[in-house]
């Protein structure tokens, strides 16, 4: 599955700025949230619906709804939860559920620490969310436990996507779309992406 880079004018003006060394943590957070917005609008281009009718004061009309309710969002914590609020703007009954994986500095492996999925999530459409698509390992494990959780429908939605990420989340998980406002260069040797924006957990909450 390719990687699809949202490049409306609006996305990338929002990613200039989020790039930006010199953007303090609260506009950080402000930025991410309103660039979540436009790159979920584009990720659900062709979630499926299903016709139904509702009575406006005039009189019965024809409308769509999502085939299987609204969406689930799962951010990968930490940093993908600077991604949820803006979602929620455009999906405010959406239910909400967190992986919790972090990547083992020696090793550049995820390593999971805590997991909380709705119920129904195997009769949902997803959207993983994390904004930094770097080595692909906590996609991958991510898209994995929601797989074995019985998932099969599942967006990935990020900010700034390496190669490697990519490359890494085509071969173990080919039927998962992936959306994101950047396809950047490479990884350094510390495995962040380059010229990325940095360690984006740090920059939302400030712990640089």
């Amino acid at each position: 599955m390719e990687f699809t880079r949202v490049d409306h004018p609006l996305v990338q003006d929002k990613l200039r700025m989020l790039r930006d060394a010199k953007t303090p943590p609260k506009e950080f957070r402000a930025l991410l949230a309103d660039v979540s917005v436009l790159l979920a609008y584009e990720a659900l281009r062709d979630l499926p619906w299903e016709r139904t009718e509702v009575t406006t004061p005039i009189g019965p009309a024809e409308a769509l709804r999502f085939a299987h309710g609204q969406p689930v969002l799962v951010p990968i914590l930490r940093a993908g939860l600077g991604m949820v609020d803006g979602i929620l703007r455009l999906l405010p009954e959406a239910a909400v559920g967190h992986v919790g994986l972090y990547r083992d500095h020696a090793t550049h492996q995820p390593v999971e620490y805590y997991r909380n999925l709705p119920a129904d999530v195997a009769a949902r459409d997803v959207l993983l969310l994390d904004p930094m698509l770097a080595t692909g390992g906590s996609a991958v494990a991510a898209l994995g436990l929601l797989k074995a959780a019985g998932v099969r429908s599942i967006r990935l939605v990020c900010l700034v996507a390496a190669p490697e990420g990519v490359a890494a989340v085509g071969k173990a998980h080919p039927d998962v779309p992936m959306f994101g406002a950047a396809l950047d260069s490479h990884l350094n040797q510390d495995a962040y992406i380059v010229p990325g924006l940095g360690d984006a957990g740090d920059r939302l909450y400030g712990t640089l």
